[in-house]
Order: structure tokens, then C-alpha cells, then sequence
């Protein structure tokens, strides 16, 4: 079977969602890359295999799929024909950033009530005019979501995951997605050796500072293709250093290149 690369992605005017996005893959894989949003996934067909804080998950058509924003994780399929997934971005404030440890625990969710719920809601996204419907649905689904992970979470004394050197790193870098920083100049305003710091950030988070910097700056270009702008002038925006530069990454993380996937958006 010849390798497929099937993509389509839009920004719905519905407030909370930052991002649908429709794909169907043969034999791509994603490296190890972070996001900004909570995405919430169902599979349509095959099946995906991925990897999150360290552990492997799996994705079959039963199950609903929640991965926290700014937890590395990467996939691939997991059967010959690849798999085909519906996917939608939620701003980090539909579900909030204290729910992050309980996605973590268990992203892979078995309930078929919310998966139905999630596929209603891709259905209304793909309508325009219907934002109305979308927005309602969107509640149900983050309601659910939400109800889920509270039952998880019970208090354990244990110390957090972040140690606070990895989480001001990741500030530094969040607050520097443009501009960007070099780790020397990271380490004098964080006053650590620059060494450690990458030791820190990678040992905290499973991915070197460099590689969530990028996933960053490919979130970024993601949502400015959506919004129609011309590959080239989205590479300096978002922070590469030319278009080139962004090819190169967004292909990779992606799975298409930038021109191919500004003419899928709808």
C-alpha cells in the first residue's frame, strides 16, 4: 500500500476550540512534540499507538483520547492500513491546568456515551452556522471530561512532577516562543549551569528545551496557516528562521508540509 497523507484542519468560530483537525495516515509517525491545548481525540479507524510521560498507550475504536497540553507524547500506527483520527485543540482553560496530572494517570478514556458526544460534536464544528450547537456540545463534552478526572484525583502527598527549575525554563521559553533564547542566556537568567537546566527540563518533561520550544513555534504556525497567511510570512512570525526552516519542522511534526496544509484548511 502506497503511503497517505490525508489532512484537513480549520478553526471553528466556536470559543474554547482552537483547532479541528482531520487526518488520515498509512505509515507517518510523530515524534516526540508538545501542545499548548488539550487535545481530544477519537479514532475512526485502525488504531494509534503512543507514548505519554514515558508510558505506552493505545487507541481502539471504543476509546476516547485526552492529552494534556504541554506533556510530551508522540504516535504511530498500530495496524498496516494506518489509521484515520478526528482531533479538536481545547484552549487550556476549558478544562484547566489541575486536571493535567489526572490526564495524565489514564488519557485513554473507554465510555461510549462521551465518545457519541465527541462525534456530535465533530459533526456540529464541520457545519458553518451552527456555532450554537457546537458551543453547547463543547459544555457536555468538557462536563464529562471533567467529571471524569475528578474522580481521580485524591490526594497522595507525593511531591510534584515539575522540579522548579524545569517550570521556569518552560515560562522562559513559553514567554520567548518568537524570539527565542539561547541556553546560555537561559542560564544566566535562571542562574543555573546550562547543563543542568537541560538535564532538569528534559528529566521533568521527557523532551530537551529546544524540542518544546519548536513544538511551540509549530503550534503557532498551525494556527496562522489557518488563518490564510502565506507560508513565508508565517515562518518569521512564528519564529523560524526562514521558510525553509519551517518546512523542515513542520513536516516532521505535522506530517505535511505548511503549503499543502494551509490549502486543506476549510
Amino acid at each position: 500500500m502506497a503511503a497517505r497523507q490525508e489532512v484537513t484542519a480549520w478553526r471553528p468560530r466556536v470559543r474554547g476550540v482552537t483547532e479541528v483537525f482531520h487526518a488520515h495516515f498509512t505509515e507517518y509517525a510523530y515524534p516526540m512534540h508538545v501542545h499548548d491545548a488539550w487535545t481530544l481525540l477519537i479514532v475512526d479507524d485502525g488504531a494509534v499507538r503512543y507514548d505519554l510521560e514515558r508510558h505506552e498507550h493505545g487507541t481502539p475504536h471504543d476509546t476516547v483520547s485526552l492529552l494534556p497540553p504541554h506533556v510530551p507524547h508522540n504516535g504511530a500506527p498500530a495496524t498496516p492500513h494506518g489509521f484515520r483520527k478526528r482531533v479538536v485543540y481545547l484552549d487550556a482553560s476549558v478544562l484547566g491546568e489541575d486536571l493535567i496530572g489526572a490526564a495524565v494517570d489514564g488519557p485513554d478514556l473507554r465510555d461510549a456515551l462521551l465518545r457519541r458526544r465527541v462525534g456530535r460534536l465533530h459533526t456540529a464544528l464541520a457545519r458553518p452556522g451552527d456555532e450554537l450547537e457546537a458551543e453547547s456540545r463543547l459544555t457536555f463534552v468538557a462536563e464529562h471530561l471533567r467529571e471524569r478526572l475528578d474522580e481521580r484525583l485524591r490526594p497522595t502527598g507525593r511531591e510534584a512532577r515539575d522540579p522548579a527549575l524545569a517550570r521556569r525554563l518552560r515560562e522562559l521559553l513559553d514567554a520567548r516562543v518568537t524570539d527565542g533564547v539561547t541556553l546560555e542566556e537561559a542560564a544566566r537568567l535562571l542562574h543555573a549551569h546550562p547543563a543542568h537546566l537541560v538535564r532538569a527540563f528534559s528529566g521533568a518533561y521527557g523532551i530537551a528545551p529546544h524540542q518544546y520550544l519548536t513544538s511551540r513555534r509549530v503550534g503557532r504556525a498551525r494556527r496562522l496557516l489557518l488563518d490564510g497567511l502565506p507560508p513565508g510570512e508565517v515562518a518569521t512570525t512564528a519564529g523560524f528562521f526562514d521558510q525553509a526552516h519551517l518546512t523542515r519542522h513542520f513536516r516532521r511534526l505535522v506530517g505535511v508540509p505548511p503549503g499543502r496544509y494551509r490549502r486543506s484548511a476549510r
